[in-house]
């Protein structure tokens, strides 16, 4: 396994090991004594996925106290994350990675940051990790082309839903 730091305080970006030979691939996505001793000591409860299509756009979705571990279980996403914390210095500050089926790329998510997917394949299979149970009324969303943030997504006309069309602060 190889974890990188990026560019937003908190959110790591981790690369599994994994092992191919003639019959295929293996990937171990979550060994918690493995992370825990790569300085990843959350404790998740929940395992989520959202299976969606070509030119949908998901969010920007988080909370105040949930870290997640996203991953691509299927097909090829566009991923931002951004500090949503209105008392940081770096709010707005956004970066983006691709994660797909390929790579196995994975990203954690600290809280106060918001999370969005663009669908750039047929199908994909977005999973998360979640160190708190699913509470959508405790969620901040943002539009996804919100001029403050100024993310760059690649494309112009996402199918999207209503929630993030027209952006929720708790």
């Amino acid at each position: 396994m190889e974890i990188a730091t990026t560019d937003l305080d908190g959110v790591l970006l981790i690369k599994p090991g994994t092992f191919e030979d003639f019959r295929g691939e293996y990937v171990e996505t979550y060994n918690e004594e493995e992370y825990f001793n790569n300085g990843i000591a959350c404790k998740f409860i929940q395992d989520d996925i959202s299976v969606s299509s070509r030119g949908v756009l998901r969010g920007i979705h988080g909370d105040g106290e949930t870290w997640k571990l996203i991953s691509c279980m299927y097909g090829k996403f566009y991923f931002v994350v951004v500090n949503c914390d209105t008392d940081s210095p770096n709010f707005g500050k956004w970066q983006s990675f691709t994660l797909s089926d390929k790579n196995r790329w994975q990203v954690l998510v600290p809280p106060k940051h918001g999370n969005g997917h663009f669908v750039m394949s047929e199908t994909t299979i977005f999973h998360y990790k979640q160190t708190t149970y699913y509470n959508p009324k405790g969620q901040f969303t943002y539009v996804w082309n919100d001029p403050k943030l100024k993310i760059w997504w690649p494309t112009k006309n996402p199918i999207i839903s209503r929630r993030d069309e027209e952006g929720r602060f708790v």
